[in-house]
């Protein structure tokens, strides 16, 4: 796993997606349960939003993610094949 003693810009967007996440899911919790017209259809995009902050946030936590590279970048953000879901 990386860590900020050994790949501190590595860590820094390991901990920028993982923060992101965290503040989106806290919006969607609060949009939830103050927007009495929050539909499935939000849910969706935010929670799509959520995964995959959180998704490149796992591949980022063995590899270095070229963000410049858009292929790259779309497949980090796809629900990872060696995370199992419990």
């Amino acid at each position: 796993m990386i860590t900020k003693e050994t790949t501190p810009v590595q860590w820094a967007m390991f901990m920028y997606e993982l923060e992101d996440a965290k503040e989106h899911l806290s919006n969607l919790i609060s949009d939830i349960n103050n927007d009495p017209e929050y539909d499935e259809s939000a849910l969706r995009v935010d929670l799509g939003h959520i995964y995959s902050h959180l998704n490149r946030a796992w591949y980022q936590h063995k590899t270095e993610l070229d963000t410049a590279n858009q292929v790259e970048f779309e497949k980090a953000s796809q629900f990872p094949c060696d995370l199992k879901p419990t």
